[in-house]
């Protein structure tokens, strides 16, 4: 029997509001000592009334905006009722009938996101996944699980969390892993979350289930939660399709929901719970809050606040500027770098129309050197700085190159000024003073030889000291060149080029 796997997500992202969901305490999660940011109303005391956080829902709704969903004009909260000790009013404000939004979608280019070329736009590698509602809710307090009991920090009860919930229409663990990082990047990007998976500020859940190819009907779902990472629920998903499919193929697949937690040690899931139905909940509306009445002119202002989504950045880098899929992916999912590298583009575009030895109007000289300059951008940025600061452990935050510098040091690569070793200990040099690679270049001796009567005088010297390599190379073994070309790098401390230099080579040899 041939299975399919339909998979669907859940996603908690907590808000980085000021204050709590429903009252005036910090929302500063991580703070020093436990149960110090709580009051009465996040406690539950009796006779409390909350009041909205309208900066949670302004959140939400960016978040809804960036999703594509259809916003509400009119949403209310209401009471989930059930029983826990991280819960002690006895009941979550959440919302279940009128959510902020519905009906939305994300597309995703999934082939392309773990690293493989491809495009952006071609069909075949994109996948739209629909979203089926957002709302607003508040966090539970956090559990700590030790040998003789569980300790309750209720800093977090009350933070204010938006719920995401897709359709089942996820068919892999990559797919899952690839859409749960385009979110992440999406809640970044709109500044509304830090969405760290390890300090729980991004939580996902998955459903999963399988089917006969062809065959329509949904069949019970596994939920898969502690998941505290990609990788977590990319390996969850599979450990579930395996167990699952050895179920299915012995005659008995699952007739119950039922709940699964993943254990990293023995990358496994282990059975929890049978999964509670909506009716277990007890929903209904919360009497101590208003609805809330959205008109669409709060839409569109916040429509405005939105800012060039991962997504779209990426196009436009590929498009504007010739950056490949991959290498687009990599400088425009991080706001900083994406911003580093705008401003190197636009130091290096001036640099050019102030040369004179170009001639043309600005849109031609651009796109005529376009090609090079961003050949080097991307080489440079993405194949030795960024692995030189991961090897010394230097976030890019942190890096002490400016983008006016970097802009310098490229074109110093550019014009030919230094060579391949030169520049990497010049940018070495760089990540370690932040100096200026102009001051750099003279400070460490490294201006690379230029005109040929210099060279021609060392090559001139070294081929008269080796007369038995200069006889082997015009018998006809030619690959002696490159042992002249060491040993005349050596003379010369790396400064010359080694094109120009075993082009003189050949010439000197031919005489």
């Amino acid at each position: 029997m041939k299975l399919e796997t339909i998979i669907g997500l859940e996603f908690h992202v907590q808000l980085k509001t000021k204050t709590k969901m429903f009252c005036a305490c910090s929302n500063e999660i991580e703070a020093k000592d436990p149960n110090v940011n709580i009051c009465p109303i996040c406690l539950g005391h009796p006779g409390i009334l909350p009041t909205i956080n309208e900066e949670a829902v302004h959140m939400g709704m960016k978040a809804a905006l960036a999703l594509n969903c259809t916003i509400a004009n009119f949403t209310k909260f209401d009471r989930k009722n059930y029983f826990y000790p991280d819960l002690p009013k006895g009941y979550q404000i959440s919302q279940y009938d009128k959510p902020l939004a519905l009906d939305g979608s994300l597309v995703i280019n999934w082939e392309t996101r773990d690293g493989l070329a491809g495009s952006l736009t071609d069909e075949n590698q994109l996948k739209r996944i629909g979203i089926v509602r957002l709302h607003l809710e508040e966090d539970a307090a956090k559990s700590t699980h030790i040998n003789d009991g569980t300790l309750i920090d209720y800093n977090r009860g009350g933070a204010p969390l938006i719920e995401i919930v897709t359709h089942p229409h996820l068919s892999s663990p990559q797919e899952a892993k690839t859409f749960g990082q385009e979110i992440q990047l999406i809640m970044r990007h709109l500044n509304i979350s830090d969405a760290d998976m390890e300090k729980g500020q991004l939580r996902c859940d998955g459903n999963i289930s399988l089917r006969p190819v062809g065959d329509k009907k949904l069949y019970p779902k596994t939920e898969l939660k502690n998941i505290n990472s990609f990788r977590a629920l990319e390996r969850a998903l599979a450990y579930e399709i395996e167990r699952q499919t050895l179920l299915w193929h012995a005659g008995t697949p699952p007739t119950k929901e039922e709940t699964r937690g993943w254990d990293e040690a023995t990358q496994t899931t282990i059975s929890q719970r049978v999964k509670e139905g909506e009716s277990d909940y007890r929903y209904f509306p919360e009497p101590d809050l208003p609805p809330i009445i959205i008109t669409e002119d709060e839409i569109q202002a916040l429509k405005i606040e939105i800012p060039e989504l991962p997504q779209d950045k990426r196009r436009r880098f590929v498009d504007m500027y010739d950056f490949t899929g991959e290498e687009a992916k990599i400088l425009a999912d991080s706001k900083q770098l994406a911003n580093f590298t705008e401003k190197v583009i636009s130091e290096l575009k001036s640099w050019l129309e102030d040369l004179d030895t170009i001639s043309g109007n600005k849109e031609e000289i651009w796109e005529t050197n376009k090609h090079k300059l961003i050949k080097l951008v991307s080489n440079w940025l993405i194949n030795k700085y960024l692995p030189a600061l991961s090897e010394q452990n230097i976030s890019f935050k942190s890096s002490k190159i400016t983008a006016e510098n970097f802009a310098e040091f490229i074109c110093l690569v550019y014009e030919s000024k230094v060579n391949s070793s030169a520049a990497q200990a010049i940018l070495k040099r760089m990540i370690e003073t932040g100096g200026d690679p102009s001051h750099l270049i003279e400070d460490m001796d490294l201006v690379q030889m230029s005109g040929s009567d210099e060279l021609g005088i060392i090559i001139e010297k070294t081929l008269a000291q080796f007369p038995d390599q200069v006889a082997e190379y015009k018998s006809g073994k030619t690959v002696v060149i490159k042992y002249f070309l060491g040993l005349i790098m050596r003379e010369t401390n790396g400064k010359a080029d080694p094109q120009e230099t075993e082009k003189l080579l050949q010439e000197y040899l031919a005489q």
